[in-house]
């Protein structure tokens, strides 16, 4: 017998917890349909062309972090590996070169403080209450670069608990890649929910959702119609505020979502003809992460790949100051932070450049921005939004409750958890 249209769900977005949702309740019997507004699966994983870095380099996610059970259970599935980072992390001020990032001064008693934090507070309010002083002031300035940088977050907003979760609990030194990029795992998701009978539509951009009792109609742009039992969101955090939800849906995502903060990054690709930066400075030879003052402050290489390419990332609220700058002029500003840091002219690097790609995430249109970050609030509005109504369910990397939030990991986890609850109602209601 054929599926029933009370097991009908209907997938907005074909991102990693879109399509790990949509594998799911597929391999549990459901009809499942993937609404995707981009020409491709991934969302803000972007794969890049392989002919043009020479490597499968990626415009989006790139880094697993932490252990990562749910990605890495799935590496396994897909015969894929995991590739820890190699090489050796620099950092330069006032033009010198030092290797790894030396602690700032206080920055045992930062750590001893916040371990004992009883309530949470924004992160630049637990500075200025406990380390405001003006001999504490580069050790603010590192701990507001750590916020925007790695986090991409507002320190303004940024949960402390959170980030004493991340930076104490796992750190942002435990990292590693996927061998052939993360594009090869949502080929492998996207092939495995095709094979479990889900149906995929590209460039389907969600305009609207009614709900009725016991159905959901979902409404795209191009006047296309999709009925079903019910909806999973699976759409970066500013989209929802594109998308006509049913009152009572936009009453609790009016409620919510203010409260989980969303970032903003600048990635840069830069494809040079040779390692150059090894030729400069020999100690560099096995460079894996550099780190300045500059525009674009952290760059890295492939490490342990030879690839002569560096990539550079800027994230944070600061990343309005580029705002509408456009790729050709991001391109510019990387090689002028990179020549400045080497002692070199921009035209120096320009002459060794051979392919290049600068995204910034806050103007891509169905992103908006790069992902989210828990604010002292968001545990509780994480957990209203998780509270479904039985029809349209909400799920990414967003709503994930564990310490991993803003990441590849957390988006599978969470698609694997609201399938979990959806094949759960549908049995109890059996």
């Amino acid at each position: 017998m054929g599926s029933q249209p009370s097991d009908h769900v209907i997938v907005i977005g074909a991102g990693a917890a879109g399509l790990t949702a949509a594998r799911e309740l597929a391999r549990a019997g459901k009809k499942v349909t993937i609404l995707e507004a981009r020409g491709r699966c991934g969302g803000r994983i972007d794969p890049l062309p392989v002919e043009k870095f020479g490597y499968p380099a990626e415009g989006g996610a790139e880094f697993i972090h932490g252990e990562a059970p749910a990605t890495n259970a799935l590496l396994r599935e897909a015969g894929l590996a995991a590739q820890p980072l190699r090489g050796t992390r620099w950092s330069v001020e006032q033009g010198i070169f030092s290797q790894g990032r030396p602690p700032e001064p206080g920055s045992d008693r930062f750590y001893a403080a916040l371990a004992e934090l009883k309530i949470d507070l924004p992160m630049a309010e637990f500075l200025r209450r406990h380390f405001g002083g003006p001999e504490h002031a580069r050790l603010r300035r590192s701990i507001m670069r750590m916020t925007e940088g790695y986090d991409a977050a507002d320190p303004e907003r940024a949960s402390a608990f959170a980030l004493r979760d991340e930076w104490m609990n796992e750190g942002p030194g435990n990292q590693g890649r996927v061998a052939g990029g993360y594009g090869a795992l949502i080929d492998y998701l996207a092939a495995e929910s095709r094979r479990h009978g889900a149906v995929i539509h590209l460039k389907a951009v969600v305009k609207q959702i009614e709900a009725a009792a016991g159905s959901v109609v979902v409404r795209c742009a191009d006047g296309t119609a999709h009925a079903g039992s019910s909806a999973i969101l699976t759409v970066p955090l500013p989209l929802l505020d594109e998308i006509t939800l049913p009152p009572a849906v936009r009453e609790k995502v009016s409620a919510a979502a203010k409260d989980i903060g969303f970032g903003n990054v600048i990635k840069l690709l830069l494809c040079f003809k040779t390692r150059w930066w090894a030729g400069q400075r020999k100690e560099l030879a096995d460079l894996s992460f550099l780190i300045s003052e500059r525009e674009i402050p952290v760059w890295w290489t492939q490490s342990p790949s030879t690839a002569p390419v560096l990539t550079g990332w800027f994230g944070g609220p600061r990343t309005r100051t580029m705002q509408g700058f456009g790729e050709s002029r991001l391109i510019d500003v990387g090689l002028s932070s990179l020549a400045h840091v080497f002692g070199l002219s921009p035209k120096q690097l320009e002459g060794e450049l051979v392919a290049a790609r600068a995204i910034d995430w806050a103007s891509e249109a169905f992103s908006r921005g790069a992902y989210s970050y828990a604010t002292p609030a968001t545990r509780a509005a994480q957990a209203r939004l998780a509270a479904s109504d039985g029809q349209v369910f909400f799920s990414g990397e967003a709503l994930y409750r564990g310490p991993d939030m803003g990441t590849v990991e957390a988006a599978l986890a969470s698609g694997q958890e609201t399938a979990q609850t959806i094949i759960a109602g549908s049995a109890a209601a059996r």
